[in-house]
């Protein structure tokens, strides 16, 4: 068994894969559309569907926004450095949750950001 995607339902969809592949540096690798369901499916990360997990961007032709709930934690990607991520990320107009640092009770550096549906992102030195 392997891990092969996470799904999130996003509202604006040309948004949402700005946000992943031009501020988190992911690469679009397949974009579907469904007429008969009104759907799009578009499907991103670092490296092939083969050999990498990947996020799976769902946009619901007549939905523009979703209720997160209490239940999403987080998304985490590691960066070789959280503090030079943070700022490419905001000087692109992201949003940065929690600004970089080392965590609490802890000594990895860590920063959250935000996509354009308010899902957060952890970045990790690694």
């Amino acid at each position: 068994m392997k891990l092969l995607h996470t799904m999130l339902r996003v509202g604006d969809l040309d948004r949402s894969i700005h946000f992943y592949t031009e501020l988190l540096g992911m690469k679009l690798l397949r974009r579907m559309d469904f007429p008969g369901g009104r759907f799009t499916l578009a499907f991103v990360g670092y490296g092939s569907e083969k050999d990498n997990a990947v996020l799976e961007l769902t946009h619901n032709w007549d939905t523009d926004r979703y209720e997160l709930g209490t239940a999403y934690g987080h998304i985490a990607i590691g960066v070789e450095d959280v503090y030079a991520a943070c700022e490419r990320i905001r000087a692109g107009g992201g949003k940065v949750v929690r600004e970089p640092g080392p965590m609490q009770h802890g000594s990895t550096v860590l920063a959250f950001v935000e996509d354009p549906d308010g899902y957060r992102v952890e970045l990790l030195a690694g």
